[in-house]
Parts: C-alpha cells; sequence; structure tokens
C-alpha cells in the first residue's frame, strides 16, 4: 500500500481508501471481518456519511478497539448550525469515537453553500467541533464542478470529494488546481458507480494520476479488499488505453452511478437497479442473468408515470424517463 498526505491535513492515507456506502448490506459480524480484512491489506482511511443508513454504525463496532489504526470520514447534509451540531454528535455516538478526522459538507448547490458558510450555518457548527477538538479537519463534496470551483476558493476547505473515472474525466483541471493549492483531493465513483466492470483498470486509472491523493471504491465483501488493494498504480500501456477507449464508447455519458440520489421513486422503481440490470443486458451480454432479476422486481421500468421528480433530484441531470422508456422496450415490459 501506498501511503500520502492528504492536502495540508498532515494526515497520512493510504492511496485505496475504503468506500462505506455498500457496508448497508451486511451485518454487524461480517462487517467486523470486512474492516479487519481492510486493515491487514494496508486500508487505514474510511469513508462513510450520515446518509448512509447504518454504515456509520456499522463501521464504528467495526473499528472499536483498533480505533487507532483508522483515519474516519463522514460527512452531513445538513446545511445549518443546529441541524449539523447534531449530525456531528450522532457521528460521534455511532462510530465510537472521541474524535472524527475528518468531516464534510455533503453535496452542496451553490445556494446551499451560501447558506453553510452564512450566519448561523453548518460552518459554524463545523468550526466549533474543530476548536473543541471533535473533528479535525473540514472538507467537502460535491457531483458539481460549479461546487468543486467554488470550493477551491473557500479558505476553510482542505478536502474535496469528487467523482473521476475513465468515464468521467470533467475535473481533471480542477483536481490539479486543488493540488496546487493544498487541498488534499479524495475519488469517488472510480468504478462510475459499478458501471465499469474492471476494477483493477479503473483504479490504475485513477492512481496513475499524482494529482489524486486517495480513491475510495465502496467495498462489502472481504475478497473486494483484495482485489483493490493490489491494483497499484503502474503506468497505463496501450493496450490499457485502447480498453478505456472501449469503455468510453460503451458507456457514454448519460449512464446510472447508482449514488440513490434520485430515489424514492413515485412509482416505487428502483431506479438504480433497473439501471444495473438494463447494463447487464445491453452491454455485457448476461441477457438470462438480467432478465431473471429484472422479472423480479415489483416495480419495472414501463411502470414510470413520468413524474419527473427523479430527474430534479438526480446530481448528473440524467434523461431518467427516457432510460427508462428504453429500458421497458428493451426488457419489454
Amino acid at each position: 500500500m501506498e501511503y500520502v498526505t492528504l492536502g495540508a491535513t498532515g494526515l497520512q492515507v493510504s492511496r485505496v481508501g475504503f468506500g462505506g456506502i455498500p457496508i448497508q448490506r451486511i451485518d454487524a459480524a461480517a462487517a467486523v471481518s470486512l474492516l479487519a480484512a481492510a486493515r491487514e491489506h494496508g486500508i487505514n482511511y474510511i469513508d462513510t456519511a450520515r446518509g448512509y443508513t447504518v454504515s456509520e454504525e456499522l463501521i464504528g463496532q467495526a473499528v472499536e478497539g483498533h480505533r487507532d489504526k483508522f483515519i474516519l470520514a463522514t460527512k452531513s447534509m445538513s446545511r445549518n448550525r443546529a441541524a449539523m451540531q447534531a449530525d456531528i454528535g450522532t457521528s460521534l455516538h455511532n462510530l465510537r469515537t472521541g474524535y472524527i478526522d475528518l468531516y464534510q459538507i455533503h453535496n452542496p448547490t451553490l445556494e446551499q453553500l451560501e447558506q453553510v458558510c452564512g450566519p448561523d450555518g453548518a460552518l459554524e457548527a463545523l468550526q466549533e467541533a474543530k476548536a473543541a477538538g471533535k473533528i479535525g479537519h473540514i472538507g467537502l463534496t460535491a457531483h458539481s464542478p460549479d461546487v468543486f470551483a467554488r470550493g477551491l476558493e473557500l479558505d476553510w476547505v482542505e478536502t474535496i470529494m469528487f467523482p473521476y473515472n475513465i468515464v468521467e474525466t470533467h475535473g481533471t483541471d480542477l483536481i490539479k488546481k486543488a493540488h496546487a493549492k493544498g487541498i488534499g483531493f479524495i475519488c469517488m465513483k472510480p468504478l462510475a458507480g459499478g458501471a465499469i466492470e474492471d476494477a483493477a483498470l479503473a483504479l490504475r486509472f485513477v492512481l496513475s494520476n499524482p494529482n489524486v491523493s486517495l480513491v475510495i471504491p465502496g467495498m462489502y465483501r472481504p475478497d473486494e479488499v483484495v482485489q483493490n488493494t493490489s491494483a497499484g498504480s503502474a503506468p497505463l500501456t496501450p493496450a490499457d488505453k485502447e480498453k478505456m477507449a472501449e469503455i468510453r464508447q460503451a458507456l457514454g455519458t448519460n449512464f446510472c452511478r447508482r449514488c440513490g440520489y434520485c430515489a424514492p421513486c413515485t412509482a416505487g422503481i428502483n431506479l438504480p437497479h433497473t439501471f444495473t440490470l438494463h447494463g447487464y443486458l445491453s452491454r455485457y451480454g448476461l441477457e438470462t442473468w438480467a432478465r431473471t432479476r429484472y422479472d423480479a422486481m415489483p416495480a419495472k421500468a414501463g411502470d414510470c408515470v413520468e413524474c419527473g421528480a427523479c430527474e430534479e433530484r438526480c446530481p448528473y441531470h440524467l434523461p431518467i424517463r427516457e432510460m427508462l422508456k428504453k429500458a421497458a422496450a428493451d426488457f419489454g415490459a
């Protein structure tokens, strides 16, 4: 495992960190085994969030007794002082710790970011908690390049998390600027929300960029820990670049990253799962596998009522209604 300093924070982090979204799929005993595997393979950075249901709690149980071996990072979508104070307290309780190394403002719009920084905003609570030793550093996560760019102008932002992968490179220049300013860059969605099947190539692409401090692929099985920590940062070969070009051509830009911000669907459709299965059907030649699982879904793509609520919530501005029509046509339902 390679270790680097996370921007100007002074934190020495493993370049491959632990993404805490998928841990929601397993129980407490499995989480203990999973984080033990992460520790054994050199991972010391753990990412979670208040919004990831039981993720903080499972991680807290799993790292208890090994707190000094991990750098804990979480985040909150609270925008005002009182709500952020409450979330910090909940995170400390869930993670079973007296301090959190990095606490982040989670995916604000530009307008919400102004609220965060304004009077009685969430930043006040974060700075108070930092002064009290409850958190070590303050960061920002974003899906919008505009929010990323604005974050680079704010003197309290010590880290920025943003999507970066083989098919999403629109943040490359901003990542370089973050590095130049001493702001640690944390790469999320390295596999484009699971759309990129070749995890080793996807991680090698990210890690080949020296401006990326660390990458946080989601994991919920010990074999994924082994796979992700063995990816390495060897230079990309001509064959690698050819494979990357094929992936870009196959995925394009209108694909689901499985972030879940579109939920809940008015018609009860599991949108990320629908698009994942459609990808297996249309891109990976797993028709029988995809159809069997799609047929078992209680609400299918054809049940869409075209209300558009999902599109308003999607941080990637995907044409979800048109994508559902395509999935319904291809699945025949």
